[in-house]
């Protein structure tokens, strides 16, 4: 069924005027809004992973995921080209349906993203696409089954080679207990050990949260990284699942600067456009002194009407990203952690963080 939005009227000459006044490259604010809009096409997708390249800077690509049957967006694939308006900005050369699968590779094949526990039966966030997904993600239960798994991405990796794996990210889907996630953990650095990979692991969660757990990790898991599911610091009863919404927001900077303490790399992920400005600046500053990595920011994408529902007000504009980008950079910027392209594909930045240039011209 086709994502049925208010007509959003979008010019080049508006994104233009918008990246100006808050001090952002052009192609950042496109990009932004791309994955703020969707896009519209002849093909009926949820959901597509595309590869982009915009006229104005054409030695880049950037993978993007966003639903392409965006009725209402202000942007078009036609053929190859993808069009604001009238007007061509970019030019698309890879869609690929958003499967959720059991692993797959960033960063040139240096990190690898795991979804061992079926991400895609993962529900109850009001906010998350995994239901619409196709579900091509078995539960990987044990050591066999995540050797197996492995030797499946040994056949993707783009030099059949995993020697030189530097991060490995554990999407954690339907762990809903600490001793399950800490079990699994556990096994995945003995299957990585026996292949000689020495990778640090990063697990996304909210239910990994005792001084046992962190000190236990940092003995038998490190090198690895906490990455807290904050998501929201607002209306969590409601747009979250249980596991996720009864972890307060009040806990949440002891939790990093306990596993911190313990020796952990920590980070935590971020939906914008699901809270006011206000309480997304107070809610990241809270934790800005408790991270070691630079957060996970994401841009919000609705691909229904109860999803648009659940946006904050304003978080339909594309300047509310833009002004947040600038919120964000103001907190973080002295933290010296920057946003690495690989690691979101729904991210604020793009080409430059605050007047550093993340891509080099």
């Amino acid at each position: 069924m086709p994502l049925l939005m208010r007509p959003v009227r979008l010019t080049l000459d508006d994104v233009a005027r918008a990246a100006s006044r808050y001090g952002v490259p052009v192609e950042d604010a496109l990009l932004i809004a791309v994955n703020l809009y969707g896009v519209g096409s002849a093909q009926d997708r949820r959901r597509a992973r595309i590869i982009i390249r915009l006229d104005s800077r054409p030695t880049a690509s950037w993978q993007v995921i966003v639903p392409l049957n965006a009725i209402g967006s202000p942007f078009r694939l036609d053929g190859p080209n993808l069009l604001l308006g009238e007007e061509r900005v970019g030019s698309v050369h890879r869609v690929d349906a958003d499967e959720a699968v059991g692993g797959y590779f960033r960063d040139g094949g240096r990190a690898a993203t795991l979804n061992p526990n079926a991400r895609s039966r993962c529900a109850g966030c009001l906010f998350c696409p995994n239901t619409l997904e196709a579900a091509a993600d078995p539960r990987f239960a044990d050591e066999r089954e995540l050797t197996d798994l492995l030797e499946a991405l040994v056949e993707q990796h783009p030099r059949r080679d995993l020697s030189d794996l530097r991060e490995v990210t554990v999407s954690t889907g339907c762990f809903e207990r600490e001793d399950a996630a800490l079990a699994h953990l556990v096994e995945l650095r003995s299957v990585l050990a026996a292949r000689g990979i020495h990778a640090r692991i990063g697990f996304l969660t909210s239910v990994v949260r005792s001084d046992t757990a962190f000190l236990f990790l940092a003995r038998t898991v490190a090198p690895f990284v906490l990455r807290l599911t904050v998501e929201c610091f607002t209306r969590r009863d409601l747009l979250l699942k249980a596991s996720k919404a009864k972890l307060a927001p009040g806990q949440m900077p002891d939790l990093l600067r306990r596993a911190r303490q313990a020796g952990l790399g920590t980070s935590f992920t971020y939906i914008v456009g699901l809270d006011p400005l206000a309480e997304m600046r107070a809610g990241i500053a809270q934790l800005a002194e408790h991270i070691t990595e630079f957060p996970n920011f994401q841009v919000y994408q609705a691909h229904n009407a109860i999803m648009a529902g659940a946006r904050a007000p304003h978080a339909e504009d594309l300047e509310f990203y833009l002004r947040a980008r600038i919120e964000i950079e103001d907190l973080l910027g002295d933290t010296g952690l920057r946003p690495k392209s690989w690691e979101c594909y729904r991210p604020l930045w793009y080409y430059t963080f605050a007047n550093e240039n993340l891509v080099p011209a």
